[in-house]
């Protein structure tokens, strides 16, 4: 139990990024669908004085060096942590995840930890040539004002894969959240600016063309953007004017392969995390499970155990480490896959229908066995807590059709790790888990190929993504 009452400093820290009364876009608790806030309706004109003060704001942010930013940086970090309880709370409303499990207070972690990971990791110039006649060292150097563009799904975690890194090269950041999640972006914006210089890092909250707008504008030097391929597409488009960097998170559907000789049960605990983190609203959850014909029906009795004892509920609630889905559209994105699965001969195991004794957008985890490649919940992106679980007897089969779709952002092999490791190599996507899926660290290169974008983010191939080059010769 737990009370869902906004507690004072919740009350607080909205009162200092929302719209005033009667002004603004009303933002909806996902699991209660009443008014968590007023979100500001800023309009293209804001943008472009944002984006005015934050390139007035970059020379003087950069010039403080490598080691003042980093000290700034983990101030913000500190004033995070100092406020991670209100974040996780406000987080929890305003997008559905439960506080506790993988989901709200485990984000606010992750964003103090991938801040100070960001601030604390070293680029040094790169000596090139240097052979008596020749000195040449490769130096990073700030790009200038960074456009942020982040989803509903993670979008404080998100927000801080894309601010970490630019502000710790010397850019100042203008962040355009999800018009589904602004309000819990730019609450822990408001806590990040305590420790930073104004200007530095900027939260604008509009619609679509505001969007557009910071993508195609001259002053923005560099995008990152994470959601839909679809919407990347646009950002391609929108950039080829400015000319800007790109870095492009787009739409997952990753496929994990289950070799035979596993064991259901050693692996199912994972299996079920890898697919319905978030209630399976996860760019690089596992959405499409390939299972061998030998052990396919004990995996799937054993994530069906496991599916009938992890509570689904109201966020807010200690108890519950499932929650709804964020938006009407996904919802129904979800129950039109798991009724053309049923219409087209799967086997629904759990779930399968709304779960209105919940609220109006819960839906149960539905595992689907007997699915079959070109069913749309299988070639499709469901983005929710629906698994599609495919029967195959030839490993071949099932790595051709792991790579069979256009999606390459993650994907998984579960088994002897030997044996993984080769089928692994054979996996057409930016990263495969062995015996895991989706686990990230902020050392660790991640990003997608294929039609999941380009570009890399974390560690110190995160820091180069943001950072012009400069070749000093001599």
């Amino acid at each position: 139990m737990s009370d869902s009452a906004p507690t004072v400093e919740e009350i607080a820290l909205l009162d200092r990024v929302q719209a005033p009364e009667g002004q603004g876009r009303e933002i909806p608790d996902a699991a209660t669908r009443e008014v968590l806030g007023r979100a500001p309706v800023q309009t293209v004109a804001d943008l472009d004085g944002a984006i005015a003060r934050a390139k007035a704001a970059q020379p003087a942010w950069e010039a403080l060096g490598h080691e003042k930013r980093s000290e700034l940086m983990l101030k913000a970090a500190d004033a995070l942590d100092a406020n991670a309880e209100t974040l996780a709370r406000i987080l929890s409303r305003e997008q559905g995840k439960p506080l506790n499990g993988p989901n709200a207070r485990f984000e606010l972690g992750a964003c103090s930890g991938w801040l100070r990971s960001a601030a604390t990791t070293v680029l040094e110039p790169e000596v090139l040539v240097d052979d008596g006649e020749t000195h040449a060292e490769l130096h990073y150097r700030a790009l200038g004002v960074v456009g942020a563009i982040g989803p509903w799904n993670w979008p404080l975690m998100i927000a801080i894969w894309q601010i970490g890194p630019s502000l710790r090269m010397g850019n100042t950041v203008v962040v355009k959240p999800s018009e589904y999640t602004p309000l819990s972006v730019l609450a822990m914006i408001s806590v990040m600016n305590e420790a930073l210089p104004a200007d530095v890092l900027i939260g604008v909250s509009g619609d679509r063309e505001v969007g557009a707008r910071l993508a195609s504008h001259p002053d923005i030097d560099k995008v990152m953007f994470t959601g839909s391929t679809a919407t990347g597409r646009k950002i391609i488009e929108s950039s080829a004017g400015n000319i800007a960097r790109l870095t492009l998170e787009l739409g997952g559907n990753d496929a994990g392969i289950v070799l035979p000789g596993s064991d259901p049960q050693a692996i199912a605990q994972d299996l079920f995390w890898g697919a319905f983190i978030n209630t399976g609203q996860t760019c690089a959850a596992l959405k499409r499970l390939y299972v061998h014909d030998s052990i396919y029906d004990a995996v799937v009795d054993s994530l069906a155990v496991i599916a009938q004892q992890t509570p689904m509920g109201n966020g807010l609630s200690e108890d519950n480490v499932l929650g709804p889905l964020q938006n009407k559209q996904q919802f129904d994105i979800v129950n039109r896959l798991v009724e053309d699965a049923r219409a087209n001969g799967a086997r629904i195991v759990t779930g399968g229908a709304p779960a209105t004794d919940l609220g109006e957008l819960f839906y149960p985890i539905t595992l689907v066995a007997d699915a079959t490649d070109g069913m749309a919940i299988v070639d499709e992106e469901q983005f929710g807590p629906a698994l599609p679980i495919i029967r195959y007897s030839d490993v071949d089969d099932a790595v051709a059709n792991a790579n069979r779709l256009e999606a390459g952002l993650g994907g998984s092999v579960w088994g002897d790790p030997d044996e993984a490791r080769r089928v692994a190599s054979r996996i057409q996507s930016g990263t495969v888990w062995i015996n895991s899926h989706g686990g990230l660290h902020p050392q660790v290169p991640f990003g997608g190929v294929k039609s999941s974008g380009y570009g890399l983010e974390f560690g110190v191939a995160g820091l180069k993504s943001v950072a012009a080059t400069q070749v000093i010769s001599g």
